[in-house]
């Protein structure tokens, strides 16, 4: 049941975040529960390890779909979620299993009756890009498998998802993407990916608009994640040293940050006016305007057009 304490414009609304172990969608989680939403935070990374038999839930459908080697936990997220104001609640799920997502839905439904917000940031596609190389000599079962794993996944989740929403009339699907233009992302299967969410965004709004649902995408500009700290070899308390390695990531923000955008959205009456576009974290807090969690409103791209595209 929502947690009756909870206060916020988002109060008595419930939300699921779809991969949010880590990275944005953790902060996207933590974000809606600052809003006073009661969060469903799913991923595959558990304390346990041991997703079929946690849930009571079905295997994941691939066993070369691999548990992160990350630390962070969907557990350890949905504690973070009921301390920022709301309720976190964890679930195992592969959500490349449609059995899996499909037994997911039936709980939210028979725990909560309802839903309001559904976030797909589900991706597990790092270790399986090929950084540096042109597609002709790329791994096609391992570009293949990111488009399942990033893309099939969002699908199948939205899938299951979408009558929750239709019957009430009303609510709001996120696709979180890279990248808010046409410009190509450096790798073709990453490429394929984060642009064909964007399209998912926009295909279901179109389905989706005679029942009062909004489909949007959206982008984090400098993702601040926990890899990214690590990988420059900084915390959050002393995060701009990071800039000696890279003075791009000066203009970095933290996974809250688009979760105030995906909070400020869900929150909007008039959200239905941006379905099926794709918007950005700098964009949506000029309009809403909300800041970072430590009191900065980064604005990615305008750093880009200023510092990087100007003398490219």
């Amino acid at each position: 049941m929502q947690n009756k304490q909870a206060k916020g414009p988002l109060a008595g609304k419930v939300a699921l975040v779809a991969g949010a172990t880590r990275g944005a969608g953790r902060g996207i989680a933590c974000m809606l529960s600052e809003a006073g939403a009661l969060v469903y935070c799913t991923g595959r990374s558990s304390r346990s390890r041991a997703i079929a038999n946690r849930e009571r839930l079905p295997a994941p459908a691939s066993q070369a779909f691999q548990l992160s080697t990350r630390p962070e936990t969907i557990e350890e997220t949905a504690a973070m979620v009921s301390a920022h104001g709301g309720r976190g609640v964890a679930v195992v799920v592969d959500h490349t299993s449609e059995v899996a997502v499909q037994a997911l839905f039936e709980r939210v439904r028979a725990e909560q009756g309802r839903l309001d917000v559904l976030v797909n940031d589900i991706w597990g596609g790092d270790e399986l890009a090929e950084w540096g190389k042109p597609f002709w000599e790329q791994d096609l079962s391992k570009g293949w498998q990111m488009q399942e794993r990033a893309v099939l996944s969002h699908a199948i989740t939205s899938h299951y998802a979408a009558p929750l929403l239709i019957e009430r009339r009303q609510g709001l699907i996120v696709e979180v993407t890279d990248g808010d233009t046409l410009e190509y992302r450096g790798n073709f299967f990453y490429d394929l990916a984060k642009a064909s969410v964007i399209r998912l965004a926009y295909a279901m709004a179109q389905e989706l608009r005679p029942y009062n649902v909004t489909s949007l995408a959206i982008t984090p500009g400098f993702l601040r994640s926990e890899a990214m700290l690590d990988h420059f070899g900084v915390s959050e308390a002393n995060w701009q040293a990071g800039a000696r390695k890279d003075p791009h990531f000066i203009a970095s923000e933290t996974p809250f940050f688009v979760g105030r955008a995906v909070a400020a959205l869900a929150s909007d009456p008039a959200v239905a006016q941006k379905s099926g576009q794709v918007l950005s974290s700098w964009t949506a807090a000029r309009q809403y305007g909300f800041t970072d969690i430590d009191g900065r409103q980064p604005d990615w791209g305008k750093y880009f057009e200023e510092k990087i595209a100007k003398k490219s």
